[in-house]
This record gives C-alpha cells, structure tokens and sequence, in this order.
C-alpha cells in the first residue's frame, strides 16, 4: 500500500499471523496479512464473512482472546501492540486507539444509562467535569441523529431499538477523537439517511484530527464513498490492494471481480437475470495453503493455481493482487447469470389483490417512566391511515428510515401485533386483529422471514426440527415423511440434507437465514413478509439470497411482502414500492417511476443517501436538517415539512398533503405540483451540504 504524505503511519501491520488453538487442530483465522495506514486516510477491509476481517480488526486494538496466537508486527505510531501488557493498552484504549463493533450490546453496559456511560469516559479519559461532559454527551447524540437526545441519555441500551444502541456505540467512539479508529461494520442495519450521516462523521474527523481510519464492511459503496484504498481479504489473506477508484473500476482478481457482480445497483433497472452470486464456500481454515485458495469457485483456474499458491504481484503502481493471471482477468459485469424466471399463472387476471391494508392505524403508548405507569404517556403513532394492496406474484417493498413504521405493518400483517384501526384482508376478506382469532388455514398462507434468523430458530432444536415444524402442525406429513419432506425444503434453498442434524449454532448466518426461509415455505404460504431479510448478510450470500427468493417465487407463485432500508435491493427485486415517513405513505408507484424523477422530496433525499460505486449517483447527496423526528409529537401539515430542503411555506406546516394517483398508478404526497417537482429535480438539484 502506497504512503500518502503525514510522516509516520498511524497504523503498520507486518506479516500479521493469528491461529486458534483447537481439539479438531489449528484454526489459521489471519495468514500474513500487512497493512500501512498513514494519518488522516480511509482504509477499507471487505470480503465476506468467515474471510478474516473482523481477526484483523481485533488484532489491531490487542484485543484478541487469550488463546489466540498471535505473531508479526501491529505498530501504532511505531509502538508494537503485540505482547504488550494490559496496563499499558488501557491507557491507550477508548483516548487513542477506539473501535465500534457490529452487535453494539457487546460494549454497553446493561446497568448504567447511555447518557452516563458516555459521560464517565468523557470524564475518564478527557478530564471533563460533569456538567461539561454531559454538554458534550447531548451534543455527540445529536450528532449521530438521535431524536431528542436529552430523552434518550436517560435510557438504558434494552430501552433503544438496535440502531439507537449502535449510533450511542459510535458516539463513544468518536468522543475522545481518537488517532486510530477501527469500525467492523458499523452501519449494518442502520437506515441509508443515518448511515450517510455516520459516514459524513467519520470523514469530519479525519480531516480535523489526522485520524486513521479502518473501515470494515460488506458494503462496497460505502467504501467506494469514503475510503482512499481498499484492502479485499479471502480466506485470511489479502488478495487485493489499492487506490479505491483503481481497483473497483479496474479489478485485477477474480474474487474482487466476483464480488463487484454480486451487487445489485441503484444505478442501473429492476432485474431481468439473476445476480451473478459466487458459488460454493470458503476454504476450511484448518488446512494448510499450498494452492490459490480462491481457485475452487475461480472460473479462471488453471493446473498451476491448484497446486502452487500465488505471491504477491504489483498490478499497477500502488495495486497489487495475489493472482497468477491477473492481466486475464476480465472486468466487472462480464459474467451473465441466468435469465430471472417469470412466475406462472397470469397474476393480472385475478380482480382481488390477495392482501390489502385498508386505512391501517397502529398506536402505543410510549413505554418507560412514571406517567406509562399512570396511563399519560405519549402516544406513539407508529402508523397512521396506511393503504396498500399485494397480489399474487408480486413483490411489493415498503421503504423508510427506521421508525417509519415499516416493520410495524409488518407484523399487523402476520398477527404479531393488533391494529388500532382499519383493516386487513386476504382474498377480499377481512381477517381478524387478534391473531388467536386467525383461522389455521390463514396462518398457514402467511409466514414471515425476519432481519434476525436466531428470532425463528431455537437453539435447542435440530434444523430438522425448525424445517418440520410447521408440517407437523398444518398436518402437511406424517412422521413417516417429514424427514424426506424436510431434506427437500433444504435442497430447495440451495443446503444438503446432511444439515438437518445440525443445530443453528453450527451454521453460518446465511444457512440460518436460508432455514429460516425454508420453515417459512414449508406450509406454501401465499404471502412471506420479508422483514430486512438480506440487511445483515455479505454479498455474497445477499446475492445467494435474494436468487433463491425469486426462484422461490417463479416455482411457488409466492407474493412478498418486503421490508426493507436498501434501496439497491428493492430496486432490483421489487415491482412495487411503498415510501413511508413517520407512519404515513408519501410516495408509492412501480419501482421503475419511484426511481425516476418527480420524486417526494423525502424519496429525493433517500436515494441520494445511498452508497454506489457509480461515479455519477442518482442525484447529490442531500443531508436532512433538524434533529430526527419525535414519533410522538408529530408535527401539524406535512409530517416532512421541518426537514424537507423543497419546503414551499406556511402551506407545507398547516395541511396535510392529499396523496394525488396518476393514471400509471404513481402516487405522490405533496404540496408541490408534479410538474414543478419533476423540473426541480431535473434541473435545478438541491445544493448539496
């Protein structure tokens, strides 16, 4: 990796080597790994799960369990960090070396108040007094795009929803401005306004303190929008360096290649073939290297790379890839996957939508203090007078920043949760709030695949278990056959029989989200509600995923219900799409009009928050002013109005906007004429911040 100018690296790894100690023998997690990071610069780690990355990350803070062997050099600001006592690292943890994880429960502490926990190391390691300290606090929440950050410093992390728990994580973690800042994957499920947000944070303090910054993701685009070189790791090694824009626009190894192909893009129609996924798996970690490890899923491989293992080759100045054929390789979006197949049956033909949501209104009283206790807690209107319809064979995506209600119509639909008001039904009739009350054959057509597969899959049970479990109680098989019945539904999914005797904790978390889809299919439901199923998922398996959905769809007639803050897969796997803001539709239309101008200034601002490796995205990133919004104090007139960068005036804060159809079925909430939208957003874009 080439030096930018700034003297000394902040970070040098050297020939960086980590191995578990196991029963069933070594466990090579990290083989050989060096990497150079001078001050004030973007490094980006990638590649999929089980790759190393996150090793690489805990060996850079000396934070690695003891039975870890660790050998070669991690030297920051030119001090080795390897054997170096605990005393000594304390001093340097939280000030000047920081890192933010991907599960954010695993730094908070469970007793304290957020707010307090931040307060005690703005106190420890910066020598603020209170008062000072807890000035700072509100202001790092804000920043992070907390709503009403004074509310949320008095709860404690199991009263903030997942992304709350993860923006306080990297609050803390920017507090001290340290000289080093690790991040394993800190946006993963985070809505794109937010993760723009974080990301505009990161980039502030690196250019205002000289940070050196190690960023590690799934999320090419996020790299492609903050790094300056990229670092791809397969199966413990880099197999590709360099300048970010060089290697995504000019890759020079196949699994880099393979990865570019694997993404769906914004910047490009709703699919017509399949994403090109990447087959098989990575190697088994406890073999020795003695071949390219790539070479098993490399449609490139020749006899050498299966039997010599590559060196290092400098592809261009300041590039390098591990690959004996390097200049063969070809570029991105040469690969063509198959066609995507069409359902069958003519959908179009059937007069009724199989689901509809008639005027929903879900509300709550916010939980937590003495007036919940008393009945005089606000109230939460999580959704208000939503109407939308699915029929068979679609996929309809219901779109929106976290806390816009997308997961709650979710589960009014599946029965999780009872509406306030309106109604839901299936085939023309309505279906009843109380999920007791919900015949079995209505159970049965409609199955839901959650974000998290661990939320189905019990621990304790066998995957034979998890898959047969619905069969058994629609009375689908006998025990004769559920074995065999069960073995199918994994083959179908794409995992061999042989997983059925497994437990969930034996497989990777795309196996337990492949499972998870395979219980929801068991019954053939009509209906799967897709809640953030990819969201936390590599690539790779995203990709994996997201074919088998709608391979699934093409052979069952499936409809889909999916939720969803990525707007590069709704665009790829959605023929509708639903956009909510706080609780109410502001836009809604085929994918093809919602992603194309007169946008609702709210859908303006979401695509142009969206991470692409394109060079030219779909408009300038526009950031959203004001703090988030409070769900339970609504604002009067547009809900959008206090954040929206199109605001006509007092008109936008006195009434509502009605929602006006055109007749190709696009629908837009807002106060400005279509016509003036479309011409403002063509020509004259908002300034960007």
């Amino acid at each position: 990796m080439t030096r930018a100018p700034g003297g000394e690296p902040v970070l040098a790894v050297r020939d960086l080597r980590v191995t578990y100690r196991t029963g069933a023998g070594p466990v090579r997690a990290v083989k050989g790994v060096s990497l150079v990071l001078p001050p004030g610069r973007v490094l980006g780690l990638v590649g999929e799960s089980g790759s190393g990355k996150s090793t690489v990350a805990l060996a850079v803070m000396a934070a690695l369990e003891s039975e870890a062997e660790v050998t070669g050099e991690v030297r920051f600001r030119g001090e080795n960090l390897i054997g170096k006592p605990e005393r000594e690292l304390r001093r340097l943890w939280g000030r000047r070396l920081a890192m933010v994880f991907q599960d954010p429960t695993s730094t908070l502490n469970p007793v304290l108040t957020v707010g307090d926990q931040l307060v005690e190391v703005l106190v420890e390691h910066e020598g603020r007094g209170p008062a000072e300290a807890r000035a700072r606090m509100l202001e790092l929440f804000a920043a992070v795009q907390l709503p009403n950050p004074a509310e949320i410093a008095r709860r404690y992390p199991h009263q903030l929803s997942g992304g709350q728990q993860q923006r306080v994580s990297i609050a803390t973690a920017l507090a001290c401005k340290p000289a080093l800042l690790v991040l394993d994957e800190p946006t993963t499920g985070l809505d794109v306004t937010t993760e723009a947000r974080i990301l505009d944070l990161v980039d502030s303090l690196r250019q205002r303190t000289a940070a050196g910054i190690l960023y590690i993701t799934h999320n090419l685009g996020v790299i492609a929008r903050l790094a300056d070189e990229v670092a791809v790791m397969y199966a413990g090694e880099i197999a590709e360096q360099g300048p970010v824009g060089a290697v995504f626009a000019r890759p020079r190894h196949p699994y880099t290649v393979a990865l570019l192909d694997c993404l769906p893009r914004i910047d490009r129609p709703p699919a017509t073939r399949l994403l090109p996924a990447i087959e098989g798996t990575l190697p088994d970690p406890r073999a020795e290297v003695c071949a390219c490890q790539f070479a098993p899923r490399c449609a490139l491989a020749q006899e050498r790379c299966r039997g010599e293992h590559p060196g290092w080759f400098e592809t261009a100045p300041g590039q390098g890839a591990r690959c004996f054929y390097w200049e063969r390789v070809p570029p991105p979006g040469t690969v063509r996957a198959p066609a995507l197949a069409k359902p069958r049956g003519r959908a179009s033909t059937r007069p009724v939508p199989l689901l509809e949501v008639v005027d929903l209104v879900h509300h709550y009283r916010q939980a937590g203090g003495l007036t919940a206790m008393l009945g005089r807690a606000p109230i939460v209107r999580a959704v208000d007078r939503v109407s939308l319809g699915v029929v068979p064979a679609e996929t309809l995506a219901v779109v929106g920043e976290s806390g816009s209600g997308k997961t709650t119509i979710a589960r009014c639909v599946t029965g999780v949760l009872q509406p306030t008001a309106g109604e839901i039904k299936v085939d023309g009739r309505p279906v009843p709030r109380r999920p007791a009350a919900r015949p079995r054959k209505l159970r049965r057509r409609l199955q839901i695949v959650f974000q998290n597969p661990d939320l189905t899959l019990n621990p304790r049970r066998t995957i034979l278990e998890a898959v047969a479990r619905p069969l058994r109680l629609f009375g689908l098989v006998d025990r004769r056959t559920r074995r065999s019945a069960a073995a199918r539904l994994l083959e179908a999914v794409g995992l061999e029989p042989r997983y059925l005797d497994l437990f969930p904790a034996q497989l990777s978390g795309g196996q337990r989200q492949r499972v998870a889809i395979a219980r929801a299919f068991a019954c053939r439901p009509d209906l799967v509600v897709c809640d953030e199923p990819t969201s936390a998922l590599d690539v790779s398996v995203q990709a994996t995923v997201l074919n088998l959905l709608a391979s699934l769809q093409a052979r069952e007639h499936t409809s889909y219900l999916f939720i969803s803050h990525d707007l590069s897969v709704v665009r790829h796997i959605a023929n509708r799409v639903v956009v909510l803001y706080l609780g109410r539709i502001c836009e809604a239309g085929p994918t093809e009009e919602v992603f194309a101008p007169p946008w609702h200034p709210y859908t303006e601002v979401l695509l142009s928050a969206v991470p692409s490796l394109s060079a030219t995205s779909v408009t300038g990133t526009i950031r959203l002013e004001g703090p988030a919004p409070n769900p339970a104090v609504l604002p009067s007139g547009c809900p959008f109005h206090p954040r929206c960068p199109r605001k006509l005036g007092p008109i936008c804060e006195r009434e509502m906007p009605p929602l006006v159809t055109t007749d190709r079925g696009h629908a837009i909430a807002c106060h400005i004429p279509r016509a003036d939208l479309l011409r403002l957003q063509t020509a004259a874009p908002v300034p960007v911040s």
